[in-house]
């Protein structure tokens, strides 16, 4: 019988990989964090007090209250829902409205928001100062046919809607509906056919397949670059100034700035104040990925099924 015991390997004297270069790198960090907080604390310039101060200030609280908290809201609601809208009919089989839906992203998607604003809060009104709503060619038919009445039900005068609030939520919603309907359009895409095929299996027509099967799982490919768009929108709210729409907590700070000749306590304040609304909606969109992404990846439920009644076990 062979003595097997000379083939055996001896003990393996495992040693864990050194990386000096991490602990290199992790001074430098600190070194840097130190110069940046030491750098904070010893520039009387800062004056952090003074931004807290700002901060609190009525019409800052009320430009970021109407400005950009309403702005957003607004703003992402006219967004989303023109964007699915336009997604839609982007998938749509007509021709027709696959080419207008092309088009409308084109052209929202090509112009800068603060071009746009600034067409609506001057150039609008320049070409037209009052909006008449009522039957198509009414002035015309009334004048040809001589009626005392022109078939108008409402006028809208440009020149004062231009500068309101409203005027800058619809251009951004607007221009917001053009990215949103590409995130929805990419969401759609995601779902497999087979999903709407067995939704027309089951009696459902096309609308309803797409509210009640395919949406809801295309929102697990929607919600993250949807959560960033509403990043994005509250800081795309200071360009209402282009309105101009003066309650808007960019224009507040600047102006108190300005008038006070703090300019960076000012921008500190504004910054602060844009940090804080940011981390709220990242927590939001954190728990939306969670419940949107059940049963998908790193999103799947942690808990364990229940052992049926019965079931043997080891």
């Amino acid at each position: 019988m062979t003595d097997t015991t000379s083939e055996r390997p001896g003990v393996i004297d495992a040693r864990p990989v050194r990386h000096p270069g991490r602990w290199v790198a992790l001074a430098v960090i600190l070194v840097l964090i130190g110069m940046m907080v030491s750098s904070f604390v010893t520039n009387e310039r800062w004056n952090f007090p003074k931004a807290l101060e700002i901060m609190q200030q009525t019409p800052v609280l009320e430009g970021l209250w109407k400005g950009t908290i309403i702005g957003t809201v607004g703003s992402m609601a006219i967004g989303i829902v023109g964007g699915v809208i336009i997604a839609v009919l982007r998938l749509s089989d007509n021709p027709i409205l696959r080419g207008v839906s092309f088009v409308y992203t084109w052209f929202f998607r090509g112009i800068p928001r603060l071009v746009l604003l600034a067409m609506i809060g001057s150039g609008v009104g320049f070409l037209y100062n009052k909006i008449d709503f009522g039957v198509p060619f009414g002035q015309q038919l009334a004048s040809f046919m001589g009626l005392s009445s022109d078939f108008t039900f409402f006028t809208l005068n440009v020149n004062q809607f231009s500068s309101t609030l409203l005027a800058g939520i619809i251009g951004l919603g607007l221009s917001e509906a053009a990215y949103m309907a590409e995130i929805a359009r990419a969401g759609i895409l995601s779902v497999d056919k087979g999903q709407g095929e067995a939704a027309a299996a089951l009696g459902m027509n096309r609308g309803q397949a797409m509210r009640r099967v395919v949406l809801p799982q295309a929102m697990r490919v929607i919600v993250p670059p949807t959560g960033n768009e509403t990043i994005a929108m509250v800081k795309d709210t200071s360009l209402l100034s282009a309105i101009p729409v003066i309650t808007e907590l960019f224009y507040q700070t600047s102006a108190i700035g300005n008038r006070t000749l703090l300019i960076m306590p000012a921008f500190v304040a504004v910054t602060a104040w844009y940090l804080i609304v940011g981390s709220v909606l990242m927590v939001g969109q954190y728990f939306l990925e969670r419940r949107f992404g059940r049963g998908f990846g790193t999103g799947a439920p942690t808990k364990r099924f229940a052992r049926p009644a019965g079931a043997g076990g080891a």
